[in-house]
This record gives structure tokens, sequence and C-alpha cells, in this order.
């Protein structure tokens, strides 16, 4: 990795009012790296996301992006970045091709025959009006004009809304290429099987606090699986407490639910000692992973992991 990050966050805070939406958010990535950036809907995301590209301004803290401070140098950072917004708004009446010229012309011209091959690639036809578009072609225009430049730092806020399954293979597949030749990504987004499957590293941001990043290899060595055991009768979860492995448990009626770590043949064994008629098991979620982990990080930046997120209307 260079000295210089592609994207750095300095202590950045911003507040609505008395909400605070982004609290304290300091992380740095690098050139050449997909940055997986996660949390549900009003975690801050969106907001840091606005803030790094000079749309709205910090209540304290500092964003550079490609070693550029983002209010002073907003013009030159905008020419190298592409950016795709969670709330993507075109012009109806422009086809898609008209679209994406007008905003070539805006940056002062683009490789067309390089446009022209990634249309190709995600099946998008430039020929309709934009208002006949359904949300996944509209989405892939917003993929167009954010890639067209070939730009050094891509910012993109819930990427693949709308496209199909195919689709968006291809725009992983897209990302990596751009990783691979020394460009950075950086990726938010809620939909975690997205995170996984492309980041190298990944953020957690959970009511505005940036609770852990990690790097995806070390995430999967330490993935938690999830088992359920159905019983002829009640066992209590309190059964299970202490288990070799097993961080939780609970209980309802005859089915014992636990979350465990390494050897499964510990929890087994107790769970053999009652009368057992089903067992089954799958891995848990990335941002199950974050809570079991870090849970007392989430406590002590004054969350509750159980409770929902609040944040002002387009704090997301």
């Amino acid at each position: 990795m260079t000295a210089t990050p592609s994207i750095e966050v300095d202590h950045l805070t911003k507040r609505y009012g008395d909400v605070t939406a982004v609290d304290d958010v300091s992380l740095a990535i690098h050139p050449g790296e997909i940055f997986g950036f996660l949390g549900p809907n009003g975690a801050g995301k969106s907001t840091t996301i606005r803030t790094l590209l000079d749309l709205i301004r910090p209540t304290s803290g500092e964003c550079r992006i490609l070693g550029l401070d983002s209010r002073r140098d907003a013009v030159e950072i905008h020419r190298r970045i592409g950016f795709l917004p969670a709330d993507l708004a075109l012009w109806p009446n422009l086809t898609g091709r008209q679209t994406l010229e007008y905003l070539a012309h805006l940056r002062g011209g683009v490789d067309w025959a390089w446009v022209d091959a990634l249309a190709e690639r995600l099946g998008a036809d430039l020929s309709p009006k934009v208002g006949e578009y359904s949300s996944g072609n509209r989405q892939k225009v917003g993929i167009l004009q954010a890639f067209m430049h070939r730009p050094d730092v891509v910012i993109l806020d819930e990427p693949i809304t709308g496209l199909d399954p195919l689709v968006q293979l291809e725009f992983h597949a897209l990302l990596r290429e751009t990783a691979d030749a020394g460009g950075t990504v950086f990726l938010s987004s809620h939909t975690i099987s997205e995170v996984e499957r492309v980041a190298d590293r990944v953020g957690f941001i959970r009511r505005g606090h940036l609770i852990a990043v990690e790097r995806m290899s070390e995430l999967h060595d330490k993935a938690l699986r999830r088992i359920t055991l159905e019983f002829a009768s009640p066992v209590p979860a309190d059964a299970f407490a202490g288990v070799e492995g097993v961080r939780e448990a609970s209980a309802e009626g005859v089915t014992v639910t636990a979350q465990y770590e390494g050897s499964m043949a510990p929890l087994l064994q107790v769970a053999t000692a009652h009368d057992v008629l089903s067992v089954s098991s799958a891995s848990v979620d990335l941002d199950e992973i974050f809570l079991a982990f870090y849970r007392d990080e989430v406590a002590a930046a004054g969350d509750d992991p159980d409770a929902p997120s609040h944040a002002p209307a387009g704090a997301a």
C-alpha cells in the first residue's frame, strides 16, 4: 500500500440539530482496495459519503480524497472520482445515451469505445428515454456514468438496487478489475451478501458509530455458525451456558438456537444428553458476527444492539 490513502476520514462528526448522524468516525482506504461500508438503513452511511463529497459540511472533522481536502479541493476531487448515489435522479426525457453524452461533455469528454464496452457488459440499452426505463436499467446508466471516465476512486451507495443477479456478477467483476488496476472502490451497502462477495475490508457502522473495521479474510476465519436443535421436550438455554465455542443460546418451546465458533462437538455432546429430534446448521450473517464480537464496543458507543436505528430523513 502507498503512504497516501485514497480516502481518509478523520474524526468526522455530523449533527442535524440534536441528532448525531455520524459520530467521530475515522478510517483510511488505500489504492487497490474494495472497502465495504456496511450498516442498516439510517446508520450514517450516506451522510458519511455526502460529507466526503462536500455535498454537506461536517460539524467537525476532516475528509480527504486522493490527498486532497474534500472542501477546499472539491472541484479537483470531483474530476477524478466516480459517484453513484443511492437516490439517483436522471432526466426522464433524455435517452440513456443522451444522458451519458451530457455528463461526458461536463467532464470534458470520455472514451466512447470504453463506455460502449461497459454498456454491453451490463446489458444496457441506451436508446430508450430514461423515463421509460425500469429501476434496474436506470441503475445501469448510473453505473456507466460513475465509471465512464476511468476514475481513480469510485464511491457507490447501494449500487445493486434493481439489478438482476447476472448483471450483479458482471458489476462485481468490474469492481475487482478497478481495484486490480490500482483504483479504489468505496462500496456502501446494507446488503450483507454483496459486501461479503467483493470487499477486501469492511467497516461496520451503527447509529453513526464506526464499530469495527476488519479484513474479510479475518472475519471469515472467526465466522460464527448457527445451529438449531429440536428436542422431544423443552431444554433450557442455560444447559448450553459455558459450553466451549458457544457464544449465545436461546430456547423457545422445544427448540434451542445457538451461535457457536470452532468445533460443533462440545455443543452436540451436551445436546445428545437430551432427546434430540432434529439438527440444522447455517452460517451467521456478517452483521451478526460484528455484533457478536463487538457487542462491548456497541454498548460503549451508547447503543443497544437489539434496538432499531433512528436518524433524520436523508441521514442514511
